[in-house]
């Protein structure tokens, strides 16, 4: 559980941020430390190697770290692995305990634990940017998504339905602030341009 949540919380954006140009990214653009604040201050060649080592970060725990502690006698290990490095990703100690919204890591997680459910929210958060152009909402209504597929597609999996539960909550309650700017009118919408401000 240390490891997973020690790798989950490997603050990627911030060290993407320390060699791309030399800055933290808290002090910028949403101040943020997640792939969509390091696409806007640094472009594309720095988010996709974020956004993909954050998703690794979530799957590497439920697909190896389970395997070595024994997951085959307990089938809730991955779920909690899983759900550690989304807490790392989140609460990191490396950054004072302020990294990213925990999105890609736990959309890692939910990759190694249900494919398909995931496949189906990243279709559901492409639509819904595209619609909308807001990260943000994009992502609640994607992950909302999952407990719902997971239900119906794997009924028998008790564990990651609740930990699909858990992440919803978990997602929105780290998404407040975006949630009082949308209600406002003042959220900012995607950029097809990074920018500093």
């Amino acid at each position: 559980m240390l490891a997973s949540y020690l790798l989950g919380a490997t603050p990627t954006s911030y060290i993407a941020g320390r060699v791309g140009r030399g800055i933290d990214l808290r002090a910028h653009g949403s101040k943020n430390l997640g792939a969509t604040n390091v696409y806007r201050i640094l472009g594309w060649k720095y988010a996709i190697p974020v956004a993909l080592f954050d998703i690794a970060k979530g799957a590497i725990p439920v697909l190896f770290f389970s395997q070595w502690a024994g997951a085959a006698q307990h089938p809730w290990l991955p779920v909690v692995l899983g759900g550690a490095a989304v807490l790392g990703h989140m609460f990191s100690p490396y950054v004072s305990f302020k990294g990213g919204k925990g999105v890609a890591t736990a959309a890692g997680m939910f990759l190694a634990l249900a494919p398909v459910a995931v496949l189906l929210a990243i279709l559901v958060w492409v639509l819904s940017l595209w619609l909308t152009g807001y990260v943000s909402l994009s992502s609640i209504v994607a992950v909302l998504t999952v407990p719902v597929s997971i239900s119906l597609l794997q009924p028998g999996s008790p564990y990651t339905f609740w930990a699909s539960v858990a992440l919803v909550a978990l997602i929105i309650f780290a998404h407040r602030r975006n949630i009082s700017r949308l209600v406002a009118g003042t959220e900012n919408r995607f950029r097809t341009r990074p920018t500093d401000q």
